[in-house]
Order: C-alpha cells, then sequence, then structure tokens
C-alpha cells in the first residue's frame, strides 16, 4: 500500500480537541478518497460513506432541514445498518461534496453539534462551472486542505527508499559532501523514472508491481482523456472548446525557447479575453501551476511578481510525458532528449516544487537575462538553475555578481551533478529539489 503524506495531516487533524470538519480538495484520481477511507477505517468504529456522484440520490437527505439530529434520521432510514450514529466514534466521510451543496453548507450544524467527525472530498470544488455554490459556506466551521498527486518523497518510499536514507542525503546537502557513488547513481536512476511515471497513485502503483511503462502511460492516458471529459461535460457551454484546446497547447508551450504562456500558440490570432477564463478553469481543477514572471528577484517574491506574464507547467510531470509522442517515455529513461529536455526537467522541477507548497517565480528581461526559478529559500532570495545534464549559468553568475543592483547573494543550480559549491552558487543533483524545504 501506498504511504502518503495526507495521513499524517489527517492525524494532525483527529489529535485537535477543536477540530472542524474537514475538506481535502484536489484533482481527480490523486488517492483522496483512498487515504481518507483508509484512514477512517484504521481510526473510527463506524464510518459512514456518502458518495453524491455514484450516488446523486443522497443529495434528498440535505434537502431538507440541516440539523444534525434530522440528517442522522435521514440517513439511518436511508442506508440503515450502515449508518451507525455512535458519539465520538462515527466520521461521516462525504464524497464528491461539491454535486450536493447543502450537504457543505450543513457541516456548520455538524461542527456546533459536536459529536461526530465529518470529512468532505471534492474533485472540481470551487472549479467555474461545475455543481451547484453552497447557499452559504460554512466560514469558521471547515478546515480546507489541497491534496495533490504523489510527490517525488512519496515515489521514493514506494520505491523502497527508506527515511535513514533520505536523512543520509540530506545531511549531505546541508554539509555540501559529494553523495556517494552508489546513492547518487540510483538517486539518478529514480529520479528519471520519476519523470516519466510521475505521481498518480494508481501510476505508481503499476510501476512499482510491474515496471511495464506501456501499463504506466496507458493509466496517464485514460486520466489525461477523463480530465478532457471533464472540460467538455462541465464547463461552462461557451467554455468548454477553449478549455480543451488550452489544455491541448500546454507541450507546445512548453517547447518554446521563451517558455512563456502565449494564448497565440492556442489558436492564431487568440487572446487573453478568449482564452483567460479558460487556464483559469484548467488551474482550479488542480492540473496545471503557474510561474510568474518577477520584474525584480526581491523579496518579497509575490510582491513583485507580474500577474499577467508567465510560464504554465503541468502538476504532474508523469501526465505531461504522456501527452507527448510514443517513445518519449523511453529517450527520458535514456537520457536522450536533445532540444526538448530542457522544458522536461524544468517541468520536473516545478512538479518538486509545487507539491511541496512552494508558489512558483521565475525572472526574464529582454534584454537575455533569465533564471528559471527564483524562490526564498532561508530566508533569503535565491536563485535556481535547472540543467537537464550540464551547461553554462551566465544570467545567474551576472546577477551574483551585481548585489548592489540586484540584493541576492545565493543560488542553487541542480544538475546532473553532485554536490558542490563555488563561490555564491551551491551545486546539487536534480534530485535533491525535494530537500530545498526551508521557505
Amino acid at each position: 500500500m501506498l504511504k502518503r503524506k495526507m495521513e499524517r495531516i489527517l492525524a494532525e487533524w483527529k489529535k485537535a480537541p477543536d477540530r472542524k470538519s474537514l475538506i481535502i480538495k484536489g484533482c481527480r484520481q490523486c488517492g483522496k478518497t483512498f487515504s481518507v477511507l483508509d484512514f477512517a477505517k484504521k481510526n473510527y468504529k463506524h464510518v459512514v460513506y456518502l458518495n453524491f456522484f455514484e450516488n446523486p440520490d443522497y443529495a434528498s437527505v440535505f434537502s431538507g432541514s440541516l440539523e444534525t439530529d434530522h440528517i442522522i434520521m435521514m440517513l439511518s432510514a436511508l442506508l440503515g445498518s450502515k449508518a451507525v450514529f455512535e458519539e465520538g466514534e462515527t466520521v461521516l466521510v462525504l464524497d464528491e461534496i461539491q454535486d450536493c451543496p447543502e450537504a457543505r453548507t450543513a457541516l456548520k450544524f455538524f461542527r456546533l453539534d459536536g459529536r461526530y467527525d465529518v470529512i468532505g472530498i471534492g474533485s472540481l470544488l470551487g472549479v467555474k462551472g461545475y455543481g451547484k455554490e453552497p447557499k452559504s459556506i460554512p466560514v469558521g466551521s471547515e478546515t480546507v486542505v489541497d491534496m495533490v498527486p504523489m510527490d517525488f518523497e512519496e515515489f521514493l518510499w514506494a520505491c523502497g527508499i527508506t527515511e535513514p536514507i533520505i536523512e543520509s542525503l540530506k545531511k549531505c546537502m546541508e554539509e555540501e559532501t559529494p553523495v556517494p557513488e552508489a546513492l547518487h547513481n540510483r538517486m539518478r536512476q529514480l529520479l528519471l523514472q520519476y519523470a516519466v511515471v510521475g505521481g498518480m497513485p494508481e501510476a505508481v502503483q503499476t510501476f512499482v508491481n510491474t515496471k511495464r511503462m506501456d501499463e504506466v502511460l496507458r493509466i496517464q492516458r485514460d486520466i489525461v482523456r477523463s480530465y478532457e471529459d471533464d472540460m467538455v461535460k462541465y464547463a461552462e457551454k461557451k467554455d468548454k472548446s477553449h478549455i480543451r484546446e488550452c489544455f491541448q497547447s500546454i507541450p507546445r508551450q512548453l517547447s518554446k525557447e521563451n517558455k512563456k504562456f502565449q494564448y497565440s500558440v492556442i489558436k492564431k490570432g487568440s487572446t487573453a479575453g478568449k482564452y483567460a477564463g479558460s487556464l483559469q478553469w484548467i488551474e482550479d481543477a488542480g492540473i496545471i501551476s503557474r510561474c510568474y514572471n518577477l520584474s525584480i528577484p526581491e523579496l518579497p517574491l509575490d510582491g513583485n511578481a507580474e500577474k499577467d506574464v508567465y510560464k504554465v507547467y503541468m502538476r504532474d510531470l508523469g501526465l505531461f510525458v504522456s501527452m507527448l509522442e510514443d517513445g518519449t517515455q523511453y529517450d527520458i529513461l535514456q537520457g536522450k532528449l536533445y532540444g526538448y529536455k530542457g522544458a522536461i526537467f524544468e517541468n520536473l522541477i516545478a512538479d518538486i516544487f509545487a507539491k511541496m507548497g512552494r508558489k512558483l517565480y521565475y525572472y526574464h528581461k529582454d534584454s537575455g537575462l533569465e533564471v528559471d526559478f527564483v524562490i526564498r529559500y532561508r530566508g533569503e532570495c535565491t536563485l535556481v538553475e535547472v540543467k537537464a545534464a550540464t551547461g553554462n549559468v551566465k544570467s545567474m553568475k551576472t546577477i551574483l555578481q551585481h548585489p548592489e543592483k540586484y540584493h541576492v547573494n545565493a543560488a542553487i543550480k541542480l544538475g546532473d551533478y553532485n554536490v558542490g559549491r563555488s563561490g555564491k552558487i551551491l551545486t546539487l543533483p536534480l534530485y535533491m529539489a525535494f530537500l530545498i524545504r526551508e521557505f
């Protein structure tokens, strides 16, 4: 069974004496339902599970009074012995809660009542055009947590990499000493495997069990198709085709020399006015992350971000690779990517950073200065350059040479290297990106 960080979040939530109802949202098929039900079965005597997408009739329970006793009476009548409510021992799990907005409103009453815990799960929660907004969002009565596909560390756990090994990598990074060659080579291999498998739990489990990349690719493409189906099925009518076109343009956007997202790449002559809402829909669905250009690489990063200039990366690299032509998986595993490798490895680091909860920023000037990512690390503005193999970092060096202008004194070069340092530039292997944790 795959170990997820959500287990710790759920455990901490249950320990809180004044806990509110919990809402877990995130893209489809990232493991929300499995994690919640596994936790519920291990930590509660009784689990009452409702899926409003599979059983729309369950919504009728919440169509009348939303007082807790009334809802319990209705659920007991509807589900019989499957609905046992015992104070302090029962958790009510409301899956696809966006399909029953009244159920979300009812969280306020469960919070006031306090006898039973409630966990809501939503795949397209808050996405424009999907479901109805609740008449009253229970502000102050719910805790909302985002769940993402498996990150690189969770992938390592699935592949048998233990905590002591990860701690030894962290020690090498902190002490700036090289990783022993055997472990270094194993981690390089695992990173390439993560690049093609990504973090969708079904794809990861299939890879761990079978190592069959054709099966992994089939699963990934089925997920991408299901996303495209959602776009056609649930978006507002005027946006349906635009959202799909916008989504399908992402590989072309990242293949450009300047990877800034351009609406004209979607369709010649297109403008933000026509497609901006479509891109927002895809972002709200948890499928992509935006990486904003900075007017100047200084803290606070969000305060210096140019909100209308950005790159777009897929939230899960494995799904991005599956959108490319057959054979790309093999090329990545062999290290033969030629001109497109920059896009793959930039999206890899965007995947790792975004799943850590980092907002994404980069720095580009028409003068030619460009740095792949700019992050807050250990309280400092830090440049991050990504190299698929080796390569110079001219822009990074230029910025570091002029602290009076840019106020930057720290930089990290990620590439196919071992750990090292040259002046202000810390060199790390690509696989260590997930250890750059201190904000």
